[in-house]
């Protein structure tokens, strides 16, 4: 993929092996995969959202240390997460 022309504008991300067991999300949220992590790293990558994205990233980062919390407390994913339905 890299090799490829205007691969300045292409980001891969992979999945990491850890040998972790955990809940399925959490599992997304180790690799950094999630919806959270990816939302912050667009508004990194994407010049005109830099600025303006500073309060949308300190609310992704407030919901992986609520996810963190969650799951540490009761032993499985969040219900918004785990009950998240895809609405189309």
């Amino acid at each position: 993929t890299y090799r490829r022309t205007n691969h300045v504008n292409l980001h891969v991300r992979g999945y990491k092996e850890e040998g972790t067991t955990t809940t399925p999300f959490d599992m997304v949220v180790l690799n950094e995969l999630d919806r959270f992590t990816l939302a912050d790293d667009v508004i990194d990558r994407v010049a005109r959202l830099k600025y303006r994205g500073a309060h949308v990233k300190q609310i992704l980062h407030d919901k992986l240390i609520e996810h963190k919390h969650y799951i540490t407390t009761h032993g499985d994913d969040m219900p918004e997460i785990r009950d998240w339905k895809w609405p189309y």
